[in-house]
């Protein structure tokens, strides 16, 4: 921690003692909001700058100084650095991109739950994240600047899952659930675990990439209390997973606490099958399950960040039979109001009534006999 310290630049230190650096308070009080902070911390470019000027009108600019510091000053095209510091390219609105692009609000039941799934809700319990992604699929609702204001009615949301009782599983999310405090979260779990047809709760969550000073023992503790109870977090490179990183994730599954990676595709920052399989063993390392890779969603501003499904699918082709299934996510892609739609690459060439024709992950073909139609 010591040496790791030292190497962090004044700028981006801003004076704090070793301890301050491991305050989650401290990281959220200094995140980089504007220009002129950031500037300081890295040469900005004139695009970043001149993005900078607006960006805020529709999502937030906040990065923790922890995440700066693990952004090269000298490199534009950090992979990290894209992800957080907007671009010009997120002002422009494409014709295909819309403020919704998973058609959530149709499926709002009261202000916050959404239920699409038959036997699952998502809980949205806050609009705060600990640094906010420019390609974030709820940039209308998040960090209070977007086009709509997220006002979670929770008594709402447990009187309705209270008369549902093919509610078996529920996910929180938001913003970054784990942004709440450990009473205010554990108060939620608390109510939730009182319905007697939820079998299990999930969170969803960017803090230990962005914010790992936020896992602490009380908080893991607290969680533990709750299982059973899943955890995915939000993991786009192989460069967020840090030994602090790391050391936070071991916390929480040293607590019981399953771990899946969901993973956003995104141009220029991990769109090739060499990126996704670091990123994959070093999550495998990290005692990660990589689950989900997302193709981006079209919210407003996303067309530079998005790839195409062909990119995808290639991606998935190469990672099957070249590495462990455990490090294979399955690619997805969030339909406007259907749901989670799974793509794969195409195996399965050939069907006669006594065999299949199929095709391994080599290319070689092989044939496999069928039972006899009954």
């Amino acid at each position: 921690m010591s040496h790791e310290f030292e190497s962090i630049t004044p700028a981006i230190r801003q004076g704090a003692t070793p301890e301050q650096w491991e305050d989650p308070l401290w990281q959220l009080r200094h995140s980089f909001r504007t220009a002129s902070q950031l500037d300081q911390a890295l040469k900005l470019t004139d695009d970043e700058r001149a993005a900078l000027a607006h960006a805020g009108d529709r999502l937030a600019v906040r990065i923790t100084p922890y995440f700066l510091s693990l952004i090269n000053p000298a490199d534009p095209r950090d992979p990290l650095r894209l992800q957080v510091i907007p671009r010009t390219a997120e002002l422009l609105r494409s014709p295909e991109e819309t403020d919704d692009p998973c058609g959530e609000e149709q499926d709002m039941k009261v202000p916050g739950l959404v239920h699409r799934y038959p036997d699952r809700v998502l809980l949205l319990c806050t609009d705060r994240c600990a640094t906010y992604c420019r390609y974030c699929t709820r940039s209308r609702l998040v960090s209070g600047a977007g086009s709509e204001k997220l006002h979670p009615d929770l008594t709402a949301a447990l009187a309705y899952l209270r008369q549902h009782e093919e509610v078996r599983d529920v996910l929180l999310s938001g913003g970054d659930p784990l942004l709440l405090p450990d009473a205010r979260l554990d108060s939620i779990l608390t109510e939730l675990r009182r319905i007697p047809h939820i079998e299990f709760l999930r969170i969803g969550t960017r803090c230990p990439i962005m914010l790992p000073q936020r896992i602490t023992p009380s908080l893991c503790a607290m969680l533990r209390r709750h299982a059973p109870l899943f955890l995915s977090i939000h993991c786009n490179h192989p460069a967020e997973l840090t030994g602090r990183t790391q050391e936070a994730l071991g916390m929480l599954v040293d607590h019981g606490l399953p771990i899946g990676s969901q993973t956003v595709l995104l141009k220029d920052i991990n769109d090739t099958p060499d990126v996704q399989l670091k990123l994959a063993h070093r999550l495998l390392q990290c005692r990660v399950r990589p689950y989900y890779l997302y193709q981006c969603d079209p919210v407003p501003g996303s067309r530079h960040f998005r790839t195409s499904i062909e990119t995808g699918l290639g991606i998935i082709s190469h990672m099957r039979g070249f590495t462990s299934g455990y490090a294979v996510p399955q690619y997805v892609v969030d339909t406007p109001g259907g749901g989670k739609v799974p793509l794969n690459p195409t195996y399965l060439l050939r069907q006669t009534p006594t065999a299949a024709e199929l095709q391994n992950y080599t290319g070689h073909r092989y044939s496999y006999p069928l039972l006899p139609p009954t």
